[in-house]
């Protein structure tokens, strides 16, 4: 499934590419399941056969999830604890657990919320915990979109390489080395 997925990737126009990449990574925050890194990742790999930039995606790659991030974040920062009550959230966290999760967040402000966004399988909850316990946008959403940045760069230039070293692995079998 994932090479069907790459192969129909790698032959859209390079729009497109940006398009269905740019929606993976803005999916994660509201359906953590989806695998957005690896997206980005793939993404990055294609951008050795020259059909997309890699800079370029992985910018808005960042700029999807942080919009997506950030939407989650306005969202429970006004329902509050309520926002973990709605049906489509589902009832995961008791109060009792939510409250302590905010006294963390006060407790390590900052570094809590940038370290978080590296962890895979948190990284989409820092931001619900965060609203829902009342942590100002300065304290949330900036050490967020820092952090972010700095994965997705990660992601791209890991991917970049990957792609180069397949490339140059590729053109070694061509020519019989």
């Amino acid at each position: 499934m994932l090479e069907a997925f790459l192969d129909w990737l790698a032959g859209l126009p390079p729009l497109p590419t940006y398009l269905v990449l740019a929606l993976l990574s803005s999916v994660e925050n509201v359906f953590p399941p989806v695998p957005a890194d690896v997206a980005v990742a793939l993404g990055a790999f294609l951008a050795q056969r020259g059909e997309v930039s890699a800079p370029l995606l992985g910018l808005a790659c960042w700029a999807a999830n942080q919009l997506s991030a950030t939407g989650v974040y306005l969202l429970a920062r006004r329902e509050g604890q309520a926002f973990f009550a709605h049906r489509w959230v589902r009832p995961i966290v008791p109060p009792a657990a939510l409250e302590a999760i905010g006294e963390a967040y006060r407790r390590h402000g900052v570094a809590g919320i940038f370290l978080s966004r590296f962890l895979p399988g948190a990284r989409a909850a820092v931001l619900p915990f965060a609203g829902a316990v009342g942590l100002s946008p300065a304290r949330a959403l900036l050490p967020c979109a820092v952090a972010s940045g700095i994965w997705y760069t990660l992601l791209i230039v890991s991917g970049a390489a990957l792609g180069l070293i397949d490339r140059i692995a590729e053109k070694a079998v061509r020519e019989g080395r």
